[in-house]
């Protein structure tokens, strides 16, 4: 009997010592599911919640709760655990690197573009980044994936795949015509050239495309990425000069020449194959095209009188060279925000933004930005447009319809970009809205 009573008291006490680990972990996890859903209620308000572009989706059903999908993030808030389950915060601040995608340890997170309520253009493209005009791919940014890492590998298996379906005998110039030379352009090219192919890259601007009219001074987020013809290349954290400067080693070793300040305005059909007609009146025929140009190639104009003046740019090379100047910064991202707080270290400077808060911003950029607005450093006017530019001084307008003159110089207007919607229609691609599509999922 006294046995029966000591293993009694020995299975009770474990099962009372089961009892409150179970208790204490389910009281944490009930209080951190309540940190989770107050800062959700905060980015609703913040208009955060609702994703703009590329963003994760997770199946509950599958999710396990490991977090490996939060730690693998680099930006902050993005995805937190809510009622044992992975959830989405801030989906609108997700740049669409894929980390969680890849660290979900049971394949839970699918990456989709658009919302059932919101939906985003994109030209149709298949599998092999093909698009339903037989000949032309889409690689990068264009298509929906414009993160450095995910546009170089996309580069690579475009270029891949037209190895795989193209035909050895043409009439055409070149085998392929890559237009753009940014992280998708680049690889693209790295590979034609691994595979012996004729070709001949285009750009419009400068080598880096997108990444080139990045301020002097941002900083490149990325993660290991393996680079044709190089080899894996492990940068984290780099400036926008060190980076590019990569990319004019390796195609330098490799003997390519990236043909710059050709913009191609059409893409037509002929006989077969295509000719590539340039702005500068050149033109080039190739069997295969890949288009690996922005979706912001084309800046966003405000179509305000003065707008057309030499005082106005809508990109900033050079911030260590101005100072002294009266300067209106236009938009509310991060590279608004960025230029914003560049420039405000010699020049006084002023920043409109249409809405009433930022909305799609890097957590560090929402710090510094706040920080410098407490210290006097840049003067923001939310819920201001700009009405009118003049030669000494520019016209806002602010939410209560008021009229403000300010003393000007220089302004840089940071409104993001348009979608190359009629050039993409008359080369045949057709552009479709996507709602919630799944861009990236596991097989």
């Amino acid at each position: 009997m006294e046995v029966l009573i000591e293993n009694i008291a020995v299975y009770g006490g474990v099962l009372i010592f089961c009892a409150i680990i179970i208790f204490i972990y389910l009281r944490k996890q009930k209080r951190e599911s309540k940190v989770v859903e107050a800062k959700i209620e905060k980015a609703k308000l913040n208009g955060l919640f609702e994703p703009i572009s590329l963003h994760p989706v997770i199946d509950i059903n599958s999710c396990i709760k490991t977090g490996a999908c939060i730690l693998a993030c680099p930006e902050r808030d993005i995805l937190g655990i809510r009622n044992g389950k992975a959830t989405t915060i801030n989906a609108s601040r997700c740049i669409g690197h894929g980390a969680c995608f890849h660290a979900c340890p049971t394949q839970a997170i699918t990456l989709c573009i658009g919302t059932e309520k919101r939906g985003v253009d994109l030209p149709h493209v298949n599998q092999n980044f093909e698009t339903n005009m037989s000949g032309i791919f889409i690689a990068g940014e264009l298509g929906g994936m414009g993160l450095i890492k995910n546009a170089v590998e996309q580069g690579r298996q475009a270029v891949e795949n037209i190895v795989k379906m193209a035909k050895k005998t043409h009439e055409a110039t070149y085998d392929l015509v890559i237009v753009g030379a940014g992280p998708a352009g680049i690889s693209a090219s790295l590979t034609a050239k691994k595979h012996n192919l004729k070709f001949l890259t285009l750009e419009q601007d400068t080598l880096g495309g997108t990444v080139f009219t990045f301020p002097r001074s941002k900083i490149v987020m990325t993660s290991v990425m393996e680079l044709p013809l190089f080899g894996k290349v492990k940068l984290f954290e780099t400036s926008k000069s060190e980076l590019l400067e990569l990319w004019r080693k390796v195609l330098g070793q490799n003997g390519i020449a990236i043909q710059e300040n050709t913009k191609v305005e059409a893409i037509h059909t002929q006989n077969g194959h295509f000719r590539v007609e340039a702005k500068n009146g050149e033109q080039y025929t190739a069997k295969n095209v890949l288009l690996s140009i922005g979706r912001r190639g084309t800046p966003r104009k405000l179509n305000v009188p003065g707008e057309d003046t030499e005082k106005v740019a809508y990109r900033l090379l050079e911030p260590e060279e101005i100072h002294k100047k009266n300067i209106l910064v236009v938009g509310g991202g991060d590279s608004a925000i960025e230029s914003a707080l560049m420039l405000a270290d010699h020049n006084k400077v002023t920043l409109s933004y249409r809405n009433d808060v930022f909305q799609r911003i890097k957590p560090k950029n929402n710090e510094r930005i706040n920080e410098a607005i407490v210290q006097g450093q840049v003067d923001v006017m939310f819920s201001s447009n700009v009405e009118e530019i003049g030669k000494e001084e520019i016209t806002l307008s602010n939410k209560d319809g008021e009229k403000i003159k300010l003393k000007n110089d220089l302004v840089y207007i940071f409104a993001g970009g348009e979608l190359p919607t009629q050039f993409l229609e008359k080369a045949g691609i057709q552009i479709t809205k996507k709602f919630g599509e799944a861009i990236l999922k596991h097989k």
